[in-house]
């Protein structure tokens, strides 16, 4: 059978590419905020560089400190003032002009968020990743498809894997989308509508890496808080489902005493009292781990609801973490049932062969043929396999005599085509071969999508890529500013 691998490439611009920085902590960007505050102030000339410089050295010293592995690393401003004050003295207080502990913890929240979008955006490529390496490999493998929870007709298993592919391409989507509402700069808002002094908000935000700031200083703290959690939940929760679909239908499959596919034996379980039980354990766990990815969004929204403006409830980002940190874990796990998937594709093509899939193909060949109506076709297919059921015969069971005899007894006419044309519409490698339509399971098709699904890969890497440099281009810029401060 013929392979289309996933080109090299893109593997190795997935295995080569620069690895994220190591996570921070609250701590961690409230120093950063510090450093920006400062840093802006003194541009601005609201402070004099005498004092600039004793402020840094404070900042320094403080960080040094809580580097130390029993340190608290506080994200409390007052509790870091405080000492700062002790280092700098009174007038290092002047740090905080024009500001306040709302924009602070807003400002530091978004960082933290940010931060666990990109780590989740790069879990979900690797998981399409993993997709689209597996259906290259199953381009013209014939498997069963199911609706209502019944096979209906024919596919290839690549054609069913980037179904699942291109939902996740437009999950990517809807992250991107996501980080550029969410990459913008509360810091400068104050509490809630700025303050008297001519703080330079969006120098703040460039300096800690942020796209732009967001205008209304309400909106940054009290409005924006609540839409900004939100959406990013809700855009893993959307992703969970669907993670939790595929999972779902792998598992149907050990319904069957023979399934088609299945984990390799030595990622299951065997049973403490049935000697002959495998448990996929593996699928429980990517389940399980979309339902919390689910659960946990929705408290995001209850959380939200039914607040008023400014309340705690909806303002802190740990839920929020908690559905991304789950969904990041979710994917990596998927991930690894995919790639030890086993499957047997001639026991595949054995379950297609046992029913009836193949009939729609019979009606459209009489359509295509002989202009049968559609209708009379269908009703003919229809008996066929009442018929064969009704006496235990698969579709190539049926003899020459009973594919002429039925046709007869429905439409009062013989056969308006070869025997032989029937005898193709009922094979289900023959009609996936005959799609004709846009976005078909035929090879051709197959072939043009994955090559399509690799290139959009290509491209969300690529902006992974460009928002990790960003931050951290922002980060060393802080550090010069900051350090020329000293």
């Amino acid at each position: 059978m013929q392979r289309f691998p996933i080109p090299v490439l893109w593997i190795l611009l997935f295995t080569s590419a620069p690895a994220a920085a190591a996570p921070h902590d609250d701590f961690d960007h409230l120093v950063e905020i510090n450093k920006a505050s400062l840093v802006m102030l003194t541009e601005a000339k609201l402070l004099p560089p005498n004092l600039a410089a004793d402020i840094a050295m404070g900042i320094e010293q403080i960080a040094i400190e809580q580097s130390a592995a029993a340190a608290a690393r506080s994200s409390n401003y007052l509790r870091f003032e405080k000492r700062l004050l002790e280092i700098s003295g009174p007038a290092a207080s002047r740090l905080h002009t024009g500001r306040s502990r709302q924009d602070i913890g807003s400002t530091y929240r978004r960082m933290a968020l940010r931060e666990a979008l990109l780590d989740s955006y790069e879990a979900l490529l690797d998981a399409r990743l993993a997709l689209l390496s597996l259906a290259g490999d199953h381009v013209e493998t014939i498997v069963p498809a199911y609706t209502h929870g019944v096979q209906a007709q024919p596919t290839s298993f690549a054609h069913y894997l980037l179904a699942f592919s291109a939902a996740f391409e437009r999950d990517a989507e809807r992250l991107r989308e996501v980080y550029a509402r969410l990459n913008r700069s509360p810091l400068g808002a104050a509490a809630l509508a700025t303050s008297g002094f001519p703080i330079d908000r969006p120098r703040l935000a460039e300096l800690l890496g942020f796209d732009a700031a967001i205008e209304n200083s309400y909106d940054a703290n009290l409005v924006s808080s609540v839409d900004s959690k939100l959406e990013f939940a809700n855009a893993l929760s959307a992703s969970a489902i669907v993670v939790g679909q595929l999972m779902q239908n792998i598992h149907t499959q050990y319904h069957d005493p023979a399934p088609w596919i299945l984990l390799a034996e030595s990622q299951t379980d065997v049973s403490s009292i049935m000697p002959q039980k495998r448990n996929p354990r593996p699928l429980d766990r990517v389940r399980s781990l979309a339902s919390s990815v689910v659960g946990a969004a929705y408290q995001v929204s209850l959380n939200a609801h039914n607040t008023m403006s400014g309340m705690n409830d909806y303002r802190p980002a740990t839920t929020t973490l908690a559905v991304a940190d789950a969904a990041t874990g979710m994917y990596r796990r998927y991930v690894d049932v995919l790639q030890h998937l086993v499957i047997d594709e001639q026991r595949a093509l054995e379950e297609v062969d046992l029913d009836y899939s193949t009939m729609t193909e019979v009606a459209d060949v009489l359509l295509r043929h002989a202009g049968v109506p559609f209708r009379i076709g269908h009703h003919y297919a229809s008996e066929l396999t009442r018929y064969g059921r009704a006496n235990a015969m698969r579709p190539k069971d049926l003899s020459d005599e009973t594919l002429m005899r039925i046709y007869r007894e429905t439409d009062a006419a013989d056969l308006p085509v070869g025997i032989d044309l029937i005898r193709a519409a009922l094979s289900a490698e023959a009609m996936v071969a005959e799609r004709r339509g846009l976005g078909g399971p035929q090879p051709a098709e197959v072939t043009r999508m994955l090559v399509a699904a690799n290139a959009a890969l290509e491209a969300d890497l690529d902006w992974l890529e460009r928002r990790r440099e960003q931050l951290q281009l922002a980060e060393t810029e802080l550090v010069s500013a900051f350090d020329a401060l000293r």
